[in-house]
């Protein structure tokens, strides 16, 4: 069993790090999904970028897991709340917002999953 819940945690980091790389490779298209009401624009892309990659790095490595994973699903909500939730409004975005917030919803799931898994007692017994 330890060895599948290696795997799933590399399957679960690597995406996040991908996604994160994306917003440097694909920054236009990034820019152009932030709506108008989030501030930075362009530096709200690169945070981002950089967050999902510090996320994946963490789970990857086994350090400090269960806070990247708490972070990352704040980060998820609030995609889901700046992005895909407006998107439902949008007739044109309408099916892929769903789509896209039921992914979001079921990794920020997964990620207060293995952040309940990996925290540490912080008990102790003396």
């Amino acid at each position: 069993m330890k060895h599948l819940s290696t795997i799933g945690r590399f399957l679960f980091a690597l995406p996040f790090g991908i996604l994160g790389l994306n917003h440097f490779f694909m920054y236009n298209y990034y820019v152009g999904m932030v709506s108008s009401f989030i501030p930075g624009g362009g530096f709200t892309v690169i945070i981002t970028g950089l967050a999902l990659i510090a996320a994946c790095t963490a789970i990857i490595l086994k350090r400090f897991i269960s806070l990247a994973c708490l972070l990352l699903a704040l980060l998820l909500l609030i995609f889901i709340c700046t992005i895909h939730i407006p998107g439902l409004f949008e007739p044109v975005k309408a099916n892929t917002a769903l789509i896209e917030l039921l992914k979001d919803t079921a990794l920020m799931g997964g990620a207060l999953m293995i952040a309940a898994m990996y925290k540490e007692d912080t008990t102790s017994d003396e």
